[in-house]
């Protein structure tokens, strides 16, 4: 008699725990009462478990390798188990277990695998381990690449800043504290503080990542095994950096997870403050950028209106991630060692808080790459509001020798008195302090260049200052370390996938 395909069995599988004919392998044994749909939804992670599919058949793979190598579990039964494992890995996992019957996909896939191969081998793939290590295992695993892949394109988002600052280091724009013009900066100043931000936040992922990047596995329960496993095995095969030395620690801990979602909060609120500002540019009443189509919706009944629609939710989900993070660390608070059920709860809260961030990251990428800067409307407000009134200042101070507290209360009185010219200037001197600023060379065309915004910005040569020559220096740092952290990336990508990959190739030796 010819094998039934092994697709063909899947299905039947699938129809069977349709039918509710299966049940939990997990639960079989000590448990008898069957659940009503309520409950059992209730208990299911099913769709936080979508997140971790893939890692937990590699986690499966490292284990049987394992398992075989100490001699704790015999060959035929590696063999069998890996070839489902590998095929499962290559084709998906199938829809059913996902199933809410089951509390997880941990007891989803054993149970799987026991319908295909029997008892006798699927019922050997948990020796030696617990879900409780099991998951907090896959979690880290499709974290780190979660956050490897975040960095990338946070990494992405500043070259663009970089970029686009590149074409408008003299593009002389108005600075704002308070909502009010300041001083005069230029378009490149300000983009390039958005990507020395977003230069600290690839850092705190980075530092997130080497602590997640270590294997809790081996850990069981919380209290070992007595079985004669190694655990250094599976965390080099499954290419984490270390182990969580601690079984206790190792089942129980999650704050690489409440310092991922801390990581991801700050980086959205730094991503909300950019978008917030781009929002405010692109009014008609500033008028300082064009935000292209793409990024933007209409009226249903106003025909004129170009609404930046997807900055507008960006800023929301900034909120959002800031909330996942709040709650994570609500469920965290008051556990105690070791493992607690409450701990299930929080993987929603987290892969939110990561899809959130990926996707808004990717936008504001694609919002900076795309945006049409107005610089001669920047530039025709730079002046405006008296920003240039600090130079004035300093300028009494430099070459006039004026107390600069002296200097602030002669403008500061022109200024009230609206009238910001050499007269002006020299009326307010003599009422300050009797101070005639025209014996010391003070005339109109002195008082126009001071008040000059270019002149303001051009002077402003110290290191991080808006001055062409300032902000190019700033440009090349950046980017030269934006050019250092996709190095990083690189490397810790091609380790960690030859690490999987020969994962994978030594599963399938097995079963040759």
């Amino acid at each position: 008699m010819d094998p039934v395909p092994s697709d063909t069995l899947i299905s039947l599988w699938a129809d069977v725990v349709g039918s509710g004919m299966v049940r939990d392998v997990v639960r079989n044994g000590r448990l008898s009462e069957e659940r009503d749909e309520e409950i059992a939804r209730y208990l299911s992670s099913s769709w936080a478990d979508r997140w971790i599919g893939e890692a937990d058949l590699l986690v499966d793979m490292a284990h049987v390798l394992m398992l075989q190598e100490q001699g704790i579990i015999e060959a035929s039964h590696a063999r069998a188990l890996l070839r489902e494992l590998v095929r499962l890995y290559e084709e998906g996992l199938p829809e059913a277990v996902f199933d809410p019957d089951f509390e997880d996909i941990h007891a989803g896939i054993e149970s799987y695998l026991t319908g295909m191969i029997g008892t006798e081998a699927g019922g050997r793939l948990h020796v030696g381990r617990s879900r409780n290590d099991e998951v907090a295992t896959c979690l880290r695993l499709r974290l780190r690449d979660e956050l490897l892949a975040l960095a990338d394109e946070v990494v992405g988002l500043r070259e663009a800043l970089i970029s686009t600052a590149s074409d408008h280091v003299t593009s002389v724009m108005p600075g704002f504290t308070h909502m009010q013009h300041a001083q005069p900066t230029t378009l490149a100043h300000h983009l390039l503080a958005y990507a020395a931000a977003f230069e600290r936040d690839t850092a705190r992922l980075f530092d997130a990542y080497g602590r997640v990047n270590r294997s809790p596995l081996g850990a069981a329960a919380f209290a070992s095994t007595g079985y004669p496993i190694s655990r250094e095995s599976t965390a080099v095969r499954l290419g984490f950096s270390g182990l969580l030395v601690n079984s206790m620690d190792a089942v129980s801990a999650r704050d690489f997870a409440l310092e991922t979602l801390a990581a991801l909060a700050v980086l959205m609120t730094t991503a909300s403050r950019l978008a917030e500002e781009l929002v405010i540019w692109s009014s008609p009443l500033v008028g300082f950028v064009v935000l292209d189509d793409r990024y933007c919706s209409t009226s249903s009944i106003m025909p004129q209106k170009k609404n930046p629609d997807t900055l507008e939710l960006l800023r929301a989900r900034s909120a959002s991630v800031s909330g996942e993070l709040v709650a994570a660390l609500g469920i965290v608070k008051g556990l105690p060692q070791a493992y607690n059920r409450d701990l299930q709860q929080l993987s929603p809260h987290l892969w939110r808080g990561v899809g959130e961030t990926r996707s808004s990251v990717r936008i504001l990428k694609g919002v900076v790459e795309t945006a049409r800067f107005m610089t001669e409307r920047m530039a025709a407000e730079a002046g405006g509001g008296g920003s240039t009134a600090t130079e004035l200042a300093d300028r009494l101070v430099r070459e006039f020798g004026l107390p600069f507290r002296t200097a602030h209360h002669v403008v500061a009185r022109a200024v009230r008195e609206g009238r910001l010219d050499a007269d002006g200037l020299e009326e307010a001197g003599r009422e300050t302090g009797g101070l005639s600023l025209a014996s010391r060379g003070l005339d109109q065309g002195w008082v126009e260049q001071a008040l000059d915004p270019l002149e303001s910005v051009l002077v402003r040569r110290n290191p991080g200052g808006p001055a062409p020559e300032a902000v190019e220096e700033q440009r090349d740092e950046l980017a030269s370390r934006a050019a250092r952290d996709r190095d990083f990336l690189a490397h810790e990508r091609r380790r960690v996938d030859r690490a999987i990959g020969g994962l994978i190739q030594a599963a399938r030796e097995v079963t040759e």
